[in-house]
C-alpha cells in the first residue's frame, strides 16, 4: 500500500494518483488528511502539498489538482535525467517538479480546453501541442516519469514493490469504406463509371469492370489475407466498423446490405469488433445514437468499442456522449499527422472531464500511430520513429497501439512493408 497525505482530497487528485500510483505502478492507494496516522504508517508513504512537514518524503504541488475549471497556464520547461517535465518544484521536493500536475495536465488534454485553431476535419493540430513544441510527443512521458518516481520511493523505502505489468499491442482496423468498387448500388456504380470516363480514369473503369464482373477481388477486401497474416505472426486486430448515411464524408456501402452484416460479423470471430463513428455522428448525440443502434442490431450485443480515424475529438462533448450511451472504450486518443503519444502516455486511463471535474468510467486507449501518418511522412521515417518508440514503451512495460485503414492494404503485395513493420512492433 501507498499512503497519501493531502490536506483536502479533490476529484483531480484522486483521479492522478490512482492512475500514475495504481493503474501505472500497481499500488494500492489510499488517502488521508490526519497527520497522526500519516506519521504512524511504517510503509512506504509521501506527503503532497505547498510545505513539506518533517522529513517524509514529499512532492510539492503546484496548484493545479486543488483548482476547478482551465485557465492559461505560464507552463516552464525543464529536464530531469534526460526528460522533459514541468511544474518545477523547489529544492525540498523530493521530486524536482509536480509530476502529479504535469501527468494531470496531459492525460486530461487540458490545453485542448484552451482557445485553439481547428484543422479542416476539426482536429486539433499536433504542432500546437505542448509535446510537439518542446520535443517529447514520441515519448510516453507519464510512465518514464512514473518509473523514475518509483526508483526514488525505492531509495528512501525497502524495495518490496517492483512494476509488475508486461508490454503489449493492440493493433486497430478501422473501416470506413469495406469494398471500393462492390455492394455499392447500381445507381453508384453507374454514376462512378461515368464519372471515370469523363475523367478519362481508364484504370479506374477497368478496375471497376473486373470487381464487378468478378474477374478481379476488391482491392479493400483484404480482410482474409489480414487475418491469415496475423494468425502466422500471432498477433490480433480489433475491427471498427462504419454505419453511417452516404455523405460527402461517408462513401460506405449501405449498413442496410447483408454482405456488410456478414463481414462484420465474421470478423468477431478473429478478434473484438467495435464501431467508428461518422463525421456527422461525432457532433450530433442522435446521429451516434442511431448508428450504435445499427450496429447493436447487426450484432446482437451491446456496442462496447469505439474509436475514430480520420476527423476531430470533439473533446469534451463527445466522451460525454459516449459516457451516456454506455460505451467503455475508447481508440480515438492519436494524431492523424504525427506519430506521438497525444496524452503523453503509453497506458490506458480513464477520461476525466474537466467541465464538470468528473472521472468517466470510458476507458482511453492511447494510440501512438494513425495510419493518416502515411501521407506525411516516408516509410523509412515512420519505421526509424517507431523502433525508437517501441524501445521508450518497452522500458516502461506499456501498451505499443497502432491504428490501420483497411485501404492501407489496398495494394496487398506492395503495402507487405507494413504487414512487416506491424509484425516487428508486435514481436514481444
Amino acid at each position: 500500500m501507498l499512503l497519501i497525505y493531502v490536506k483536502t482530497l479533490t476529484p483531480r487528485i484522486n483521479y492522478t494518483f490512482k492512475q500514475v500510483c495504481g493503474n501505472i505502478l500497481g499500488y494500492e492507494v489510499t488517502f488521508t488528511s490526519k497527520i497522526e496516522k500519516f506519521v504512524a504508517y511504517e510503509g512506504k508513504k509521501l506527503s503532497y502539498g505547498k510545505q513539506k512537514m518533517g522529513n517524509e518524503f514529499f512532492i510539492q504541488a503546484a496548484g493545479l489538482l486543488n483548482e476547478q475549471g482551465f485557465s492559461d497556464l505560464d507552463l516552464k520547461f525543464h529536464s530531469w535525467e534526460g526528460v522533459t517535465c514541468f511544474f518545477k518544484a523547489s529544492d525540498r521536493s523530493d521530486v524536482p517538479f509536480d509530476i502529479f500536475s504535469a501527468s494531470f495536465y496531459l492525460l486530461s488534454r487540458y490545453e485542448e480546453y484552451l482557445p485553439h485553431v481547428k484543422d479542416s476535419f476539426g482536429r486539433y493540430p499536433y504542432k500546437e501541442s505542448i509535446g510537439y513544441k518542446h520535443d517529447f510527443l514520441e515519448q510516453p512521458v507519464v510512465d518514464l516519469w512514473a518509473y523514475k518516481f518509483n526508483s526514488l520511493l525505492n531509495e528512501r523505502f525497502s524495495k518490496d514493490k517492483s512494476v509488475n505489468r508486461k508490454f503489449q499491442n493492440k493493433n486497430i482496423l478501422a473501416v470506413s469504406e469495406a469494398y471500393r468498387f462492390r455492394k455499392k448500388g447500381l445507381v453508384r456504380s453507374i454514376g462512378a463509371s461515368l464519372r471515370d470516363v469523363f475523367k478519362l480514369d481508364v484504370s479506374n473503369f477497368i478496375e471497376r469492370f473486373k470487381v464487378l464482373f468478378f474477374i478481379s477481388k476488391d482491392p479493400y477486401d483484404i480482410y482474409d489475407g489480414l487475418v491469415e497474416e496475423s494468425h502466422q505472426n500471432h498477433y490480433k486486430w480489433h475491427f471498427l466498423f462504419q454505419l453511417s448515411n452516404y455523405s460527402i464524408y461517408s462513401k460506405n456501402v449501405s449498413y442496410n446490405k447483408i454482405k456488410y452484416h456478414s463481414l462484420i460479423k465474421s470478423m468477431g470471430d478473429y478478434g473484438e469488433i467495435g464501431m467508428l463513428p461518422g463525421y456527422e455522428s461525432l457532433h450530433n448525440f442522435s446521429i451516434l445514437k442511431l448508428e450504435k443502434k445499427r450496429w447493436e442490431s447487426i450484432v446482437n450485443r451491446p456496442l462496447k468499442i469505439v474509436g475514430s480515424y480520420n476527423f476531430g475529438l470533439n473533446l469534451p462533448t463527445l466522451y460525454n456522449n459516449f459516457d451516456k450511451l454506455e460505451i467503455e472504450q475508447d481508440f480515438s486518443m492519436s494524431y492523424s499527422e504525427a506519430v506521438g503519444f497525444r496524452a503523453g502516455t503509453c497506458t490506458s486511463y480513464l477520461y476525466y472531464d474537466i467541465n464538470f471535474e468528473r472521472i468517466s468510467p470510458l476507458v482511453l486507449e492511447p494510440v501512438v500511430f494513425n495510419s493518416n501518418c502515411i501521407k506525411h511522412h516516408t516509410f523509412f521515417e515512420l519505421k526509424t520513429q517507431l523502433e525508437k518508440v517501441k524501445e521508450d514503451v518497452m522500458k516502461v512495460e506499456g501498451s505499443l497501439n497502432i491504428l490501420m485503414n483497411n485501404k492501407d492494404f489496398e495494394d496487398w503485395n506492395k503495402e507487405k512493408k507494413y504487414l512487416n513493420l506491424i509484425t516487428y512492433l508486435n514481436e514481444k
